[in-house]
């Protein structure tokens, strides 16, 4: 349990905006930016909006054409490698204070910290710890960051999501009667961590809406049928309660795991011009494993469709395993077309495209079939080795199949890309 320990979510501002703002010697709580890519259309989604212009109403990941025409802004395109760079020296500077084992990196721009052992060693509470780190990473940097505290890793992260981002010195802090006192009556709900606009429609269909009626509800055998083992989590969390702990995170190991693809289409894509794109898919996920000394047992793909004339969007996919496990494109793309020609409602232009392998084990763990011509495995290994040594050295882009130089083809594209967007400097 986590009872008696401190902990510290530290949130940087709007950190892509911020980056942006600082490299070109503005304040980044002052100047109206955002950061998208103005190649692409005015439906485009901004990657990062400043706080001058969440204040004035502008929302966080809006598209462009949102933004309202009277507010004069500068539109920074992504940098995703600048970014990755900041991101490691901020948490560089979290290091001078924190021992890594007790600092859980959440994402490129929020971490926590057990700090309980830290509070004796630098003599100080735990915001006054917090406060010290943020103003180093401020002075260091020039980047703003937000701060929660408590006594879970829960608390710390809602402290940091709704008190410390709406109050004036960005420090959040929160207990488990605190959190009862000030926030059960919150709404919205999904303004709470992993509470998403899904999970908060199902607890409306039970009448619930804030954490307090969650907490106090008096049939928890609906809320099991519902929402299953995460019930247990939801009523937890509503009681301010979180049992895991850093040191669980650290030392926690998946069992099975997967290496998936994904990609959100530009525009509407046909079902032959969708299963171009699967192909160069399986072909990024084959050699994915292959680099990791790794093989699937079986593989997943699903199919996000346009919107229709009522504004619905549907979805479909399929699984499928394979013979043995293995990282052979020879194997897997045609298990791959399969499932894809089977579930893919051909009437329908497709936006998003996920490519999942499943049950990924170590190479050496695996047995081989009786039936594997292991001759043909190995050159094709050999192959994909190759072609792993060439792009390493010379680009992604150094070797491309024929396919990769149709117009709508997206892979090359995307290998110049860190998460979608571009990777910049």
């Amino acid at each position: 349990m986590s009872d008696n320990r401190q902990y510290l979510c530290i949130d940087l501002k709007s950190f892509y905006a911020s980056v942006e703002c600082v490299e070109r010697g503005l304040d980044p709580l002052t100047t109206d930016l955002v950061v998208a890519d103005p190649e692409r259309t005015e439906k485009t989604i901004t990657l990062a909006v400043s706080p001058s212009l969440k204040a004035k109403g502008v929302r966080n990941r809006c598209r462009v054409f949102e933004i309202p025409k009277s507010i004069d802004y500068i539109m920074a395109p992504p940098r995703m490698q600048h970014y990755i760079k900041h991101s490691a020296e901020i948490y560089g500077i979290i290091l001078k204070y924190i021992a890594k084992e007790d600092i859980h990196v959440y994402s490129i721009d929020e971490s926590f910290m057990d700090v309980t052992n830290y509070l004796p060693l630098y003599g100080c509470t735990t915001r006054e710890l917090g406060e010290r780190i943020r103003r180093d990473i401020l002075e260091s940097t020039g980047i703003p960051a937000t701060c929660g505290m408590g006594p879970n890793l829960f608390l710390a992260k809602v402290a940091l999501d709704i008190t410390a981002k709406h109050s004036p010195d960005f420090f959040g802090e929160l207990d488990e009667e605190s959190f009862k006192a000030m926030l059960w009556d919150h709404k919205p709900i999904t303004d709470f961590w992993r509470i998403g606009h899904g999970t908060a429609r199902r607890l409306k269909e039970l009448g619930i809406e804030t954490m307090g009626q969650l907490a106090l509800y008096p049939y928890p055998e609906k809320l099991f049928k519902q929402f299953g083992i995460d019930a247990e989590i939801l009523i937890d969390h509503a009681w301010g309660i979180e049992p895991v702990t850093i040191a669980d995170i650290k030392a926690y190991r998946n069992q099975t795991h997967s290496i998936t693809n994904a990609q959100v289409l530009a525009c509407g894509y046909t079902y032959s011009e969708a299963r171009m794109i699967v192909k160069e898919m399986t072909d990024q996920v084959c050699l994915e494993m292959v680099a990791k000394s790794q093989q699937a047992a079986s593989v997943t793909v699903n199919m996000r469709y346009e919107k229709d004339e009522d504004g619905n969007i549907y979805t479909s996919g399929g699984t499928a395993r394979l013979p043995y496990p293995s990282n052979s494109r020879e194997i897997i793309l045609p298990r791959i077309l399969d499932v894809f020609d089977n579930v893919t409602d051909r009437s329908c232009r497709i936006r998003g495209l996920v490519v999942n392998c499943n049950n990924v084990t170590d190479s050496e763990r695996g047995q081989m079939s009786l039936f594997a011509n292991e001759e043909q495995l190995a050159e094709e290994r050999n192959r994909q080795e190759t072609i792993l040594g060439v792009k390493e050295r010379f680009g992604k882009n150094a070797l491309l199949r024929g396919t990769d130089l149709l117009p709508k083809a997206t892979q090359r594209e995307r290998n110049r890309q860190i998460g979608g967007h571009k990777s910049g400097e």
